[in-house]
């Protein structure tokens, strides 16, 4: 173990202090403590769970309250994802998309299927600067199709994910969260993140339909069932979008407010391996290469389908390693990919880091088998998994338990590792990025000593990181880990009152 718990009686603070230390550390007076002490008592955290923990490498601990409480962490879900997959995978491993054919090439002409064979990579057609643009990844397919000597394709072009085994999303999410961006789950081929952008504007009277648009990407094999309608002035927005990826059909539902914008929401698309051959047969079209049979995937049957009888399967698929490779292209690099994820809290790329661990260690990516492979990468480096549970990468789960000394054990334990300045790197901190206006009256070098990832999911707030020394020593290094539960306040009340707690941590080093 990294922490050896230490008891103290004190007011409601239950200290640790890190376990392996050559000698006892010791339970700081500190005003972080004598803040925390008295919030915990204040009506805006009435009938909430907070827990806290903030120790020094050291083994100082400096400030602490309910420490093995276990408690849903939202997003500081990430740190572990983003740090594991720069541990196991290594910060310059790159995810492969192979271009594939079936068939045979005779005078010009592909008698067979195209294949995209995904790899995994959360990038492609993504508008991330570390991204290629999507024109230029579809050209460079193209040429690779072209470099084969395919002039005719006479099947069809086959977006092809069986790289990532078993359900696209844990059991354990919300039915709703699956039809938002931020609930598409971890897959083999990816396109635009696998969201849909769909504009929508308000009638003119509460009771009215909503107009509702589908911009990005094209999906000619969905059918959209409008479900909602405009809704009473001040209610907001409260559309969401049921789907599953058994169907092409979905249903938006829920109400628009009269006096809301038109805006553009941000949807789930389960379809992304079918969306990506999609566009890439329409550059081939578009750039003379005939593409016979249109656009298809693969079902969870094994059968490849295309778009005009979209849901029935057509033939078996041909299995990847029978398949005649022509070319590949590679994602930006892992710790790219994870400081992405960390400063945006990107689920996507999260839940396809965790799936990729499992996919190299044990062979699959199924949610069952990432499971007992995270705890095993947690294992290698010392931190036990005993008292907390993990249900997938991101945090969106609403199953996953953990506690503020797990996430200062696993925090210490990374930097043990020889990818530690790599991982750092991946993470924010107070006054840039999506942190921008976080601790905005504190000053610069307390903020840039700070790197934190936050959490939130409804009623859930938790902040966790590091605060590196002034002095540059590692074991004056101190790791936190701040979770609130079950909060009625809104975030403009609860979130200053943990943004206080970290700036005072940070101020005892």
């Amino acid at each position: 173990m990294i922490l050896r718990v230490i008891s103290i009686i004190a007011a409601i603070a239950v200290a640790v202090a890190p376990a392996g230390a050559q000698k006892k550390g010791k339970v700081l007076k500190t005003e972080a403590q004598n803040y925390i002490n008295k919030i915990s008592k204040e009506s805006v955290l009435k009938g909430s769970h907070i827990g806290v923990l903030a120790v020094k490498v050291n083994g100082d601990t400096v400030a602490a309250i309910n420490p093995f409480k276990r408690l849903m962490p939202a997003s500081n879900n990430k740190l572990i994802s983003t740090g594991l997959a720069i541990n196991e995978l290594g910060p310059d491993f790159r995810f492969q998309t192979k271009i594939a054919h079936s068939g045979f090439v005779r005078d010009g002409v592909l008698y067979g299927d195209l294949y995209i064979v995904g790899g995994g990579d959360p990038t492609i057609a993504s508008e991330d600067s570390i991204a290629m643009p999507t024109n230029a990844l579809l050209d460079r397919w193209k040429v690779i199709v072209e470099n084969a000597g395919i002039k005719e394709i006479r099947g069809m072009v086959v977006g092809d994910g069986r790289y990532f085994e078993g359900p696209y999303m844990p059991d354990s999410w919300q039915y709703e969260d699956m039809g938002t961006y931020y609930g598409t789950g971890g897959r083999g081929l990816s396109f635009y993140r696998n969201s849909q952008d769909i504009a929508v504007a308000a009638g003119a009277a509460p009771g009215d339909p909503i107009s509702m648009t589908v911009k990005y990407p094209e999906a000619p094999w969905m059918t959209f069932i409008e479900e909602c309608c405009t809704g009473e002035k001040g209610t907001g927005d409260e559309l969401y979008l049921y789907v599953t990826e058994f169907a092409p059909i979905a249903s938006m539902r829920g109400t628009f407010a009269v006096d809301r914008k038109p805006k553009t929401e941000s949807c789930s698309n389960l379809f992304p391996e079918l969306t990506c051959a999609w566009y890439l047969k329409e550059y081939l079209v578009k750039n003379g290469i005939a593409v016979a049979g249109g656009a298809g995937d693969i079902g969870p049957d094994g059968m490849v389908r295309n778009v005009p009888t979209y849901g029935k399967g057509l033939y078996d698929a041909t299995r990847q390693d029978e398949l005649t490779e022509i070319g590949s292209t590679y994602s930006p690099t892992v710790e790219q990919i994870a400081r992405v994820t960390n400063w945006r809290s990107d689920n996507y790329y999260a839940e396809t880091l965790y799936r990729m661990i499992s996919k190299k260690n044990e062979g699959s990516a199924d949610y069952y088998v990432a499971r007992k492979a995270e705890y095993k990468a947690l294992a290698n480096i010392g931190v036990s998994t005993k008292e907390v549970q993990i249900r997938d990468g991101s945090g969106l789960s609403r199953e996953d338990y953990l506690t503020p000394e797990f996430f200062c054990n696993f925090l210490q334990a990374m930097i043990k590792t020889k990818n530690y300045d790599a991982y750092i790197r991946t993470i924010g901190w107070p006054g840039h990025g999506m942190y921008e206006y976080r601790l905005a009256k504190e000053p610069k070098e307390l903020k840039e000593r700070i790197r934190y990832k936050s959490g939130s999911i409804g009623g859930v707030l938790s902040y966790s990181g590091y605060v590196r020394p002034t002095n540059g020593k590692v074991e004056d290094t101190i790791v936190f880990s701040v979770i609130v539960n079950n909060c009625l306040a809104g975030y403009d009340v609860l979130r200053p009152m943990v943004d206080k707690i970290v700036a005072l941590i940070a101020s005892e080093n």
